[in-house]
Order: C-alpha cells, then structure tokens, then sequence
C-alpha cells in the first residue's frame, strides 16, 4: 500500500511561466522560465553568449525548485551604461557569411547571405566588445535572479495543481461511489445468479442423472468464475490510495500515473465479468464504465502532474 506523507504538500502542474526583471550594476536583467509537461527534467537554454558560462551553476540552482519537466531557461540583459553602443557582433556575422559562402561554392550553389536569418543568431545584437564581457562576480546577481523567477513559476504550477486536486478528488468520489453501488449489486445478484446456473445446468444434463452434489459444485465453480467481489475490494483500496496520494501531495505525477493503470485492470476484469447475469450484468457494467472514464480523466491530467 502508498503511504502518504504526515505533511499536505502542494501538488504541482508541470505546466507554468514566469518572467522577472532585476536591476543590476550593468543594468536591467531579465530572466524567464517556461515549462511543460515531460517524463524526466529537461532544461533547454536560451542564452548570449555572454551568460554561456553560469549555465552550470543555473542548471544546479534550478534542481533545487523544479523536479520534472521541459523547461526553457531565458536571460537578457539591457545594459544601463549610456556609453554602451547599440551595434551587431561583427564576428559572428562575418562567420556566417563566410560559411554560407563555402557552403554555396563547394555545392555550386546561387544565392546570397540572408541577413534576417543572421541578426536572429544569439548574439548577433551584442557589441563585439560585450561579448563574453560579464564577468563571474556577477554570477550571484544570475543565480537571485534565477531562484526568484523559479519561485514564481512554482507558485504559477502550484495554482494550476490545486485546481487539478480538485478536480480530481470529484472523480475520486465518484469512483468511490460507483463501486460501493457495484458491491451492492454483486451481493444481491450472486444467490440468484447460482441459482437460475443451476437450473440451467439441470436442463441440460438432467438426463444424464448427474449427481446433485457435483452439479451444485459445478454451479458454485462457474459462479465464482464470475465473481467480481476480489476485483471491487481492490478497486476500493486502490481509490483509498489516490485519496491518500492527494491529501499527501508533493511528487505525486508518476506514482499516479502506476496507480491508475492498476484501478484501470480491476475495472476491465470487472466488466469481462458481468455479461451473465442478466439485468444486474447490464447495470454492472454501465457502472464500471463509468468508473473507467472517470480514471481516464483523472490520468489525462495526471500527467500534467510533478
């Protein structure tokens, strides 16, 4: 069984933004962060060449507040120097035209640099001079930048995760109360389900003269075939656990996404069970259906999920 933890913590979509501006000695910096839903932790670097050197210590400091997810990582900084120059990086754009041109004569190919596609190159707005210009003391200004946009984004997810909880907890209840109603019915329907086997049994092997005793142990054996009560205890403890898991919270996407494709097999054996027992058959399995949609959409958003 999932134990939950003593502490609610909140639950946290995977999906967010957030964008802060800091002004700094070298003028106003802007940092953002974008992130989506993903498998594992993903961090994709939008960076000037300028700032290439603190990606490390941004990607440690990062691991601290966000645990799953794609995430895109932008920093820019608008320089408050009134001396500074605004201009193209020279070298660069030299580079690129150098290279288009042996690509265009090795292949005997016409055509001319594309400006546009130049300036678009990170980098490609920063002075030469600027290039590589920040200097490591001013790390710590990137890195306070960089925790107080993740808190951000983080109290942008926890919003979007708690209305998720909610959501959830509606088709949890749901799901709860279609499966006492399954146990209800399953209890009623047993006697008479053995019951009409037997006759039916009897019909068709009376002339044989089997014995009575063998023909209701063959009637018991083929009603517990047919028996649903293992499959709907399961389900019961299985919807006590994602209730505990959302009281819990904290990381809860993946153990989730494991606990929802168990409730989804106890309800398919549910319903591969409940066609041979007439009208209670047929109530029997709207009922599971509906519990099968309602863990679908609680495993759709899941994950979403941290």
């Amino acid at each position: 069984m999932i134990e939950a933890k003593a502490q609610n913590h909140p639950v946290r979509s995977m999906t967010g933004y957030a964008r802060i501006r800091h002004e700094t000695p070298l003028g106003e910096l802007t940092v953002s962060l974008r992130s989506v839903n993903h498998r594992g932790l993903d961090f994709h670097f939008f960076l000037n060449g300028e700032f290439a050197a603190f990606e490390n210590a941004i990607r440690s400091a990062l691991k601290q507040h966000i645990s799953r997810g794609h995430v895109e990582v932008r920093i820019s900084l608008v320089r408050g120097d009134a001396t500074s120059k605004a201009g193209y990086n020279r070298q660069l754009i030299a580079d690129y035209v150098a290279a288009f041109r042996q690509a265009a004569a090795e292949f005997e190919l016409k055509g001319q640099p594309d400006l546009n596609t130049a300036l678009r190159m990170p980098g490609a707005f920063a002075a030469e001079s600027e290039v590589n210009s920040v200097e490591s003391a001013f790390e710590p200004k990137v890195l306070a930048a960089m925790a107080a946009c993740a808190a951000e984004l983080n109290a942008f997810r926890e919003r979007e995760g708690a209305q998720l909880r909610e959501l959830f907890r509606a088709e949890v209840e749901a799901i709860r109360r279609q499966t006492r109603r399954m146990k209800e019915i399953r209890a009623e329907a047993l006697p008479h389900f053995q019951r009409r086997l037997a006759e039916r049994l009897q019909e068709l092997l009376g002339a044989t003269g089997i014995d009575q005793r063998r023909l209701a142990e063959e009637a018991a054996m083929l009603t517990d075939r047919s028996d649903v009560e293992e499959e709907l205890s399961r389900l019961e403890i299985h919807t006590a656990q994602l209730t505990e898991l959302l009281d819990a919270g904290g990381e809860v996407g993946k153990r989730l996404d494991f606990l929802l494709q168990e409730m989804n097999r106890e309800t398919n054996t549910v319903l591969s069970k409940t066609s041979g027992i007439g009208e209670a058959g047929l109530t029997l399995t709207d009922l599971a259906l509906a519990t099968k949609a309602n863990i679908e959409k609680i495993r759709e958003q899941s994950l979403n999920l941290e």
